[in-house]
């Protein structure tokens, strides 16, 4: 028996590999430095979280406490651990997706269940002690001082008061009024306050500083206060209303009329309502309101309508002349194609809001380019029906390059062949283009066009920039005609004066997001017959 010796040749030595960028960053920040940078990162993160936690703290946010700790101390764990790598990579997603989504939709949910408007935006207390400040009046035997504003040793505003009628001297505080020697203040020859002992006379820019503080200073005295008048007067006020807190009542002094909560978020005697009100939970009550306030119902459901036409007719018309342009300008053979297309998609490469502020200005009707080149006297932006007109036409122009470029993509996408046998039996460019071509692009756009169908429904910029809104509607609501129901809402909730309502505007946030989803849900089911066409 032989045995034959086999040569063992030694490994072939690595070849050189040139790394990249990446791939050098990432070695770099290996080993101890990617432990250093990532203890540095967690201790900011953490002194962060210590901050927020003692603000909180002194809020007794007590929940908002407990879930910022414990959230803390599960990021802590999964970035020390070694064994947690997918949720090193989870946890930044999941952070941006509770703070950019879920805490503003839950915000938005919890404002429409609760009377959020103007003249309601305190709390019960602070709305009850706004409502004993503005009750006060001055009495027919009140007395007047001469005041002057100044700071203590602390830099806190205090009055510096003089009795016009007994000449003492006062100092007045937040907390109540206390006598000064007479000595401790300087006063010229006209009366005026010029200097104080231990306290610091504000002047010019410091005035200013301190005028909107000034005009809410109350100094309480028994049963009355003292308020500033301007910046050398002071007067003795007393209240006209009296607040019972056992029995959660206001009574006025004078009359004895008593207004009592009326769960909504104000005090009220018959049709009188106290100001200012509260924030307070309604249920839903502004949800009803959509339905059944008659001054709420009507606009909105006129409204509803234009939303959906202006939505619908604008993605159909853009679909449409898309894909005619699209079709127009796929033959090879056509010349000058490349330089048809660039012009087509010249909308995408202005900034929308400057594309809307031109064409604001070329429908002027004095001064418009359109009026004047063509030589009409069309009040596109200022008459009902006009307006709708513009606006849908300026909202097919800025969204036809969409649905051509996706167009060119989807008829590309189409088999030669289905064409080529549909023409060797004998079908026409009409049947081809309705039995073949149609249908098969559909199939790739429809999911497109219900995305653009949500996307111009709630089109704020457009609406906003072009026309406002406007023109005002026949029937003299907030919402204008050209209004779709975001720029509606945006009224409701910014732009009626004293009716700003923020949580009827949430509300109808929320109504508007079932809206689209509901006929978004109906398309696509709808739609599914399609599929069988693959």
């Amino acid at each position: 028996m032989s045995t034959t010796a086999v040569r063992t040749q030694p490994p072939a030595a690595a070849p050189d590999v040139e790394w990249g960028m990446p791939s050098k960053l990432i070695a770099a920040f290996s080993g101890t430095v990617g432990r250093v940078v990532k203890l540095v990162l967690l201790s900011l993160v953490n002194a962060i979280v210590v901050w927020a936690a003692i603000i909180l703290a002194q809020e007794s946010k007590w929940p908002a406490l407990v879930v910022l700790a414990a959230a803390t101390a599960a990021i802590d764990a999964a970035y020390l651990s070694k064994r947690a790598v997918p949720l090193k990579f989870l946890i930044p997603g999941t952070i941006f997706l509770v703070a950019f989504q879920a805490i503003p939709i839950a915000y938005t949910v919890n404002v429409a269940f609760q009377e959020y408007s103007v003249g309601h935006i305190i709390t019960k207390t602070e709305a009850i002690q706004a409502i004993e400040e503005n009750s006060l009046a001055e009495p027919a035997d009140g007395k007047i001082y001469t005041m002057t504003p100044a700071t203590d040793a602390s830099g806190g505003l205090v009055l510096l008061l003089i009795d016009d009628q007994s000449g003492k001297t006062f100092l007045g505080t937040r907390e109540g009024l206390e006598p000064l020697p007479k000595d401790a203040l300087t006063v010229d020859e006209t009366g005026l306050i010029t200097g104080a002992r231990d306290y610091k006379i504000l002047q010019g820019e410091q005035l200013a500083a301190v005028d909107t503080e000034l005009s809410d200073y109350v100094v309480p005295v028994q049963g009355a206060a003292i308020r500033a008048e301007g910046l050398g007067t002071a007067l003795e006020l007393e209240p006209t209303l009296r607040y019972d807190a056992t029995a959660n009542t206001f009574t006025r002094i004078d009359n004895g009329k008593v207004f009592r909560d009326n769960g909504k978020g104000s005090f009220v005697a018959g049709a009188e309502e106290l100001e200012p009100g509260w924030r307070t939970y309604t249920g839903f009550r502004n949800f009803s309101s959509i339905a059944t306030d008659p001054l709420i119902r009507k606009p909105f459901i006129r409204v509803l309508i234009w939303t959906i036409a202006f939505a619908t007719l604008t993605v159909l018309a853009s679909f449409f002349v898309g894909l005619f342009l699209a079709i127009v300008l796929d033959k090879p053979t056509m010349r000058l194609r490349k330089l048809y297309r660039a012009l087509i998609f010249l909308p995408f490469a202005i900034p929308a809001f400057l594309v809307l502020l031109i064409w604001a200005g070329l429908l002027n009707d004095d001064f418009g380019v359109v009026n004047q080149v063509f030589h009409l006297h069309i009040p596109w932006l200022f008459d009902p029906w006009w307006a709708k007109v513009s606006v849908i036409l300026v909202g097919v122009w800025m969204t036809v390059p969409y649905f051509f470029l996706v167009s060119m993509g989807a008829l590309q996408s189409i088999p030669s062949e289905l064409v080529e046998a549909a023409r060797v039996d004998g079908a026409g460019p009409l049947q081809v283009f309705r039995k073949i071509t149609l249908p098969l692009l559909l199939v790739a756009v429809t999911p497109l066009l219900i995305a653009s169908f949500a996307f111009n429904f709630n089109d704020f910029g457009k609406i906003y920039l072009l026309t406002g809104g406007g023109p005002p509607a026949e029937d003299q609501s907030i919402a204008g005609a050209t209004d779709i129901l975001i720029s509606y809402t945006y009224k409701l909730a910014f732009e009626s004066g004293k009716g700003a309502n923020f949580g009827l505007a949430a509300a109808l946030s929320i109504v508007i997001f079932f809206v689209v989803a509901s006929i978004s849900a109906v398309t696509f089911w709808r739609s599914r017959t399609l599929e069988e066409m693959r």
